[in-house]
């Protein structure tokens, strides 16, 4: 089953606010390796908040892009998760996170190459066949591009979302970031993404040091990021929306009134 609509990443400083208040959150998304584990208060908690509201998980480990052999131990904690929670969707990001049995704890961007295509096709195709179901990937910010690289980064995601038959978590400040680094029009790169194949939506804040742009997610979304959002609404249509917040957590009511925000640029934005 499917969500809709507008949702918020679950953290733990808003447990007690999902458990007693039921706020206006269409759903939420849990990173997945906060509960890959057998018991505890963590999956205890989230077990209750989810009679209450839909979730959909989003890894930071898969490391889809390393030259590495995918983790199948941690493949199947991933599925056995799931199979507990029940979550609307699983995602990961497009990216490399180490090298060489080394974790660099980052998200590195992949270098926009034919072998880095077929290499990524094959490693998601493997995935899904173990998770059994289609998995969505997330495009990164980036500081960096590869000399190598053969062309952009939207005809590379585009193609690997064909070739490898996934879907996409479009992070829209991501795009904005990216666009800022690397002197690119943001717009198109969102006009090149697919529409059949872009599943959910990331809104976030970012450290702008004018000349260079930091994915943060520790502000509130900037007006840029909300004009390319409703510009991705216009493009893409009424794609499942969420707030992410990973650092300077405020108070829930403070992301409540920012997803009402994504309500009302999405709405005018279709209207």
């Amino acid at each position: 089953m499917n969500v809709q609509g507008f949702g918020l990443g679950l953290r733990t400083e808003h447990y007690a606010d999902f458990l007693e208040t039921k706020p206006a959150v269409d759903w939420l998304e849990v990173i997945s390796e906060n509960y890959m584990v057998p018991g505890g208060k963590p999956i205890a908690r989230l077990d209750a908040i989810r009679r209450d509201f839909r979730v959909v998980m989003h890894g930071v480990s898969l490391s889809i892009g390393s030259t590495d052999a995918l983790d199948l131990s941690y493949l199947r904690e991933l599925k056995a998760l799931a199979a507990r929670i029940e979550p609307a969707w699983i995602s990961d990001h497009l990216c490399w996170t180490g090298v060489d049995h080394h974790n660099l704890h980052d998200l590195l961007p992949m270098p926009y190459t034919e072998v880095a295509l077929r290499h990524l096709t094959a490693r998601v195709q493997q995935v899904q066949d173990v998770l059994g179901r289609r998995v969505l990937l997330e495009n990164v910010s980036s500081y960096v591009t590869f000399m190598t690289d053969e062309m952009s980064e939207w005809t590379f995601i585009a193609e690997l979302l064909k070739r490898a038959d996934c879907e996409l978590l479009l992070d829209v400040n991501n795009v904005y970031v990216s666009s800022r680094n690397h002197g690119f029009d943001p717009r198109t790169f969102i006009d090149a993404m697919p529409r059949e194949r872009v599943r959910q939506i990331h809104l976030a804040g970012h450290e702008d040091h004018g000349t260079h742009v930091v994915d943060t997610h520790d502000h509130p979304v900037c007006d840029d990021v909300w004009a390319l959002y409703a510009h991705t609404v216009k493009r893409l249509g009424a794609v499942p929306t969420m707030i992410e917040r990973d650092d300077h957590i405020p108070a829930l009511g403070e992301l409540l009134d920012e997803l009402d925000q994504a309500r009302r640029v999405q709405a005018e934005a279709l209207a």
